[in-house]
């Protein structure tokens, strides 16, 4: 709901889970803490995907496609987007450090001749998020593992014919 609407009121947000708002406020004293909970808990999860993917010992297309089907998952369980906490510095030092690690699998990957070398700084690092937020709207019903294929596939291959 938040995902949809970031300034869902907690009246709202208890109606959507059928339960009292004072539940929520029992758990939840302030809409921050119940925010900073679903942040703390998508950054959690991000950090057990990218720790399940091995990026760093993994065979690189066998750790990329680990890593984007975790993600996909990660996405549709927690459709929230973590910029919003970023003030939070140590929110934003653990996404400072996901961001590290995946970005150094990047480079691996470039190094080891899966990416094409060349591209400007961050292309890819930029495009594959964005890859795998699209396929978790877009195709929402595709598996994660067929999408994580289809994400791949993409990156890799691109969409043209040739």
């Amino acid at each position: 709901m938040l995902a949809e609407d970031p300034g869902a009121s907690i009246a709202a947000i208890a109606a959507e889970a059928g339960v009292d708002r004072r539940t929520i406020y029992r758990r939840f004293p302030s809409r921050e803490e119940l925010l900073a909970a679903i942040y703390t808990a998508r950054l959690d999860a991000v950090e057990q995907a990218i720790a399940d993917a091995r990026l760093r010992e993994a065979p690189v297309t066998v750790a990329l496609h680990r890593y984007v089907e975790n993600i996909i998952e990660v996405n549709r369980r927690w459709p929230v987007d973590l910029a919003r906490m970023l003030a939070d510095e140590g929110i934003r030092k653990r996404r400072d450090a996901s961001v590290a690690e995946v970005d150094a699998f990047l480079q691996r990957a470039e190094d080891e001749g899966l990416l094409r070398a060349g591209l400007p700084p961050g292309w890819v690092a930029a495009l594959l998020p964005e890859l795998m937020h699209l396929v978790a709207r877009r195709v929402p019903d595709l598996a994660a593992g067929p999408a994580a294929d289809l994400v791949v596939d993409t990156l890799l291959r691109g969409v043209g014919s040739s």
